[in-house]
């Protein structure tokens, strides 16, 4: 079981940087691979960034590529997704999710996903 608990969203001007964090519960964080989605109301949970287990692999969409940069601390058992030159856009509910299974491959998917956290809303301003 994996605890899963966001921070670091908030409201910012268009050309602004955020960083989120992620910060998980249990002894085996270094067994998952970890990715953020987001959502805003009416849409699909969105992929955004999935990164490996040792965090030599990393994976963007194609919205998010150039900007934003998700990295972890295996020893402080954290995710971070760092945001810069934020769009009004990027505005979403955002969400990071623990992948246990033993496929090596990042996964896109929320379906693919067995842990969430609560969720961390940002705010980009035009």
């Amino acid at each position: 079981q994996v605890q899963l608990v966001e921070s670091g969203g908030g409201s910012v001007q268009a050309g602004g940087s955020l960083r989120l964090s992620c910060a998980a519960s249990g002894r085996t964080f270094y067994a998952y691979k970890l990715g953020w989605f987001r959502h805003t109301p009416g849409k699909e949970r969105d992929f955004v960034a999935v990164i490996s287990r040792s965090g030599g692999s990393t994976l963007y969409s194609d919205s998010v590529k150039g900007r934003f940069t998700i990295s972890r601390d295996n020893g402080k058992n954290t995710v971070y997704l760092q945001m810069n030159s934020l769009k009004a856009e990027d505005t979403a509910v955002y969400y990071c999710a623990a992948d246990g299974s033993l496929d090596v491959n990042p996964r896109r998917e929320p379906y693919e996903y067995d842990y969430w956290g609560q969720g961390t809303q940002v705010t980009v301003a035009s």
